[in-house]
């Protein structure tokens, strides 16, 4: 139980810290979480629409619910590496300012749709996932889109990308080489 009650007083302070220092960052990282503590809403709240950042990287989150991204609208990057996610809530297309998501090292079977919402999304890190295929129609549709990261994924096939995504950098694992 003792971990358990340093892992909430870490929160905490984290929390704190944000509000008090009335920062645009929320560090959750490495804080043991399951889920988002439905309190951190309320003790934001004075600062949520400042908050750019949050890290809840290497938890234990298997879901992430819909009023994440009510609380936060103005996120800009959302780091979720090191979870146990396999997907994301519909809401979180309400994030019309997000610009980056790391998402990797969790449990993706598909790419996640809500994503495809997303107008500013620039960066998506999806590497060390189960994504065995990838939607080219999500894809074309996601236009800010400039980077995606899908090493360490079972991939079958790239995606053939044309138009305004030949730009886009497509990060993949090199065929039989050690992380395929």
């Amino acid at each position: 139980m003792h971990k358990m009650g340093e892992a909430v007083a870490r929160v905490a302070r984290r929390v704190n810290d944000t509000v008090e220092n009335e920062r645009d960052s929320l560090d959750l990282a490495d804080c043991k979480l399951v889920a988002f503590p439905v309190g951190i809403y309320k003790a934001v709240r004075s600062v949520a629409h400042g908050i750019r950042r949050v890290s809840l990287a290497n938890n234990e989150l298997r879901a992430l619910v819909g009023s994440f991204a009510a609380a936060l609208g103005q996120l800009r990057e959302l780091n979720l590496e090191g979870n146990q996610l396999q997907r994301l809530p519909e809401e979180l297309r309400a994030l019309q300012h997000l610009r980056a998501i790391n998402l990797s090292r969790n449990r993706f079977r598909r790419f996640p749709e809500p994503l495809a919402a997303l107008g500013a999304l620039e960066t998506v890190e999806l590497a060390h996932n189960e994504v065995a295929e990838l939607p080219a129609e999500l894809l074309v549709t996601m236009r800010s889109l400039r980077r995606l990261d899908l090493r360490g994924n079972p991939l079958r096939a790239p995606p053939a990308l044309a138009g305004p995504h030949a730009a886009l950098e497509l990060l993949l694992s090199p065929e039989g080489g050690p992380d395929a």
